[in-house]
């Protein structure tokens, strides 16, 4: 039986990616806010650079500097040293052997880009982009898109050796706007299905993100309910994180999070403690 609820947070971007403040300013309000842990996550598609990631030549200090945290904060928080690593076939994916000269306490495996061979594109950096792919690379079939969005994170969970798999229907950070879809569509929820049975294969955990919500982008956090649902009828532990990009977002929307959880029948939140997946209450 799971205790009492434990204030977590394992995905937070700084300076060192494309977050505002700086890793000391996000220890320091993460006090304030009554965290007991706090991991960094920083963007990376190591041994590869590229803006808005860290750069392949600061990982090391980046892990330093996080580890200089944990030490100076030791009594007042516990604070981790992560990547949000990208799986982009043929150029990076998130593995701890390929991050094992930065031994990171965690990694978090993410499908932020789509790579046909030929055309690399962000699916969340902007409507814009997303609409302009849609329209070159699948010839204005957004079920083509989604497709091999979901196609990407299966093989991710396939190739990969990572903790925990970061918001696992990011395809959906737009769609409120651009309309390119409908998650009620039977293909959709097919597609949904297919990634969760990969998600329960592969043995991470599915983070509840609510950074969408402190940006702007959605009301509701990712999964979705329907995928939530299904994620706990797979046994799938979940996490609540902020996925945050300034301080002041850490605990963004946690309330919001942890009742979706509630509502889809989980009982307890994992978090990461002492090189270990542990369990609090929600």
């Amino acid at each position: 039986m799971a205790g009492a609820y434990i204030k977590t947070n394992y995905h937070t971007h700084t300076t060192f990616c494309d977050g505002r403040d700086s890793a000391e300013e996000n220890v320091r309000a993460a006090i304030r806010k009554g965290f007991a842990h706090l991991g960094f996550s920083a963007h990376s598609l190591y041994p590869f650079s590229l803006a808005g990631n860290l750069n392949h030549t600061e990982h090391g200090t980046y892990i330093e500097e996080i580890r200089r945290l944990r030490s100076a904060y030791a009594g007042q928080i516990a604070v981790h040293a992560g990547f949000e690593a990208d799986y982009i076939p043929g150029i990076c994916a998130p593995r701890f052997d390929a991050y094992a000269e930065f031994a990171p306490d965690f990694l978090i495996g993410s499908v932020h880009f789509l790579y046909d061979g030929q055309t690399l594109f962000a699916v969340d950096h902007t409507p814009q982009i997303l609409l302009d792919a849609v329209r070159t690379v699948y010839r204005g079939d957004a079920r083509q898109l989604v497709g091999a969005y979901f196609a990407a994170e299966r093989a991710m969970l396939a190739a990969g050796d990572f903790t925990v798999i970061g918001h696992a229907d990011l395809i959906r950070k737009f769609n409120g706007s651009l309309r390119l879809f409908d998650e009620r569509d039977e293909w959709y929820r097919r597609e949904v299905r297919e990634v969760v049975r990969e998600i329960a294969r592969a043995g991470v955990i599915a983070e509840i993100n609510t950074g969408a919500i402190s940006r702007g982008h959605m009301s509701d956090p990712y999964p979705s309910d329907y995928m939530l649902a299904l994620l706990r009828e797979k046994n799938v532990p979940v996490m609540i994180n902020a996925d945050a990009h300034t301080a002041d977002a850490l605990d963004g929307a946690f309330d919001l999070a942890r009742a979706r959880a509630k509502q889809a029948g989980y009982t307890e939140a994992a978090y990461l403690a002492d090189g270990a997946v542990r369990f609090c209450g929600l």
